[in-house]
């Protein structure tokens, strides 16, 4: 792919707006533009979660049709994620790629070992820079931000290595920043709750089938259903673990709701349905690997 020699937030700003440590948003989105801009024609690899779709406007507003939208389609993305990411393309008029991209058919990825995300991301950037080159599009992005560079992503690796653009990390921009950019600019996704694939719901060893990940997704999409908004289902083989939003939690002081809820995931499969009582954070799967126990998922 083509390089680009991207300018950096005290780079872009001059004389007394040069503020390297306290950056203002609209600086941030200053350099992102000005950045993009100089790609002259991009790929974004688009999920339809608050990163990539901030990233796919922005570079829609600067290049638009040379900004293209591809989505790649597994078992491991839900249906509701994709509908999503359809709606969205369609409202700001961006061209949109469809590719399939089935995570199961790599080998050693259904073993989940610790660099699970990286076979992942490997297969995804190959197929969307694979299909960039042959459109004539310069670069493939993804939606990473300054927030990803403190956890355990083995996928970043992947993208460096088969040289996939970070414009929002080069730009310096956090998930913060880039909720309240969205915001302003009245992106439906400025308040989504954070996602990540469906096999970031197993433990590192834990087994990944097409099975699993049904059941993973049923029972998200029942919490959601019930009106949570933050959740995530950790697969532990008979048992799933239920997290949701800290201030969430105390919806399950409702013994007819705890019954409804267990019933439920009774049904999906599972013997057992449990709290858990820390709620949702993001990589939670990770702290076995921090605390220095058995390797876990994200």
């Amino acid at each position: 792919m083509a390089s680009y020699d991207p300018v950096r937030p005290a780079q872009f700003l001059t004389g007394d707006d040069k503020r390297a440590e306290d950056m203002e948003h609209q600086d941030k989105l200053g350099v992102l533009r000005h950045n993009i801009s100089r790609m002259q024609s991009v790929a974004v690899a688009y999920s339809g979660g608050v990163d990539s779709t901030f990233l796919l406007r922005i570079a829609h507003d600067v290049l638009q049709e040379k900004a293209v939208a591809l989505t790649a389609r597994s078992a491991t993305y839900p249906e509701r994620e994709f509908r999503q990411a359809l709606e969205f393309t369609q409202a700001i008029g961006s061209r949109h790629i469809v590719i399939d991209s089935e995570e199961l058919d790599i080998t050693g990825f259904s073993d989940n070992p610790p660099n699970r995300c990286y076979l992942c991301k490997k297969e995804l950037f190959s197929k969307t820079l694979q299909w960039a080159r042959q459109n004539g599009i310069r670069h493939v992005a993804d939606g990473s931000n300054t927030d990803d560079l403190g956890d355990y992503r083995p996928g970043t690796q992947a993208a460096k290595e088969l040289g996939v653009v970070s414009p929002l990390q080069e730009a310096g921009l956090s998930k913060e920043d880039i909720r309240i950019l969205s915001k302003e600019l009245g992106l439906p996704t400025w308040d989504k709750p954070a996602f990540a694939c469906l096999a970031s719901r197993f433990p590192y060893g834990h087994k990944i089938t097409r099975e699993y990940l049904k059941q993973v997704d049923q029972g998200e999409q029942f919490l959601l259903d019930l009106g949570f908004r933050q959740v995530r289902v950790r697969h532990h083989g008979d048992t799933a673990r239920l997290e949701v939003a800290a201030d969430e939690r105390g919806k399950f002081f409702d013994e007819a709701l705890m019954d409804r809820i267990y019933e439920k995931f009774r049904q999906i499969g599972f013997l057992y349905a449990t709290l858990d009582l820390r709620g949702y954070r993001t990589g939670s799967l990770n702290e076995a690997i921090t605390a220095g126990g058995s390797s876990e998922g994200l």
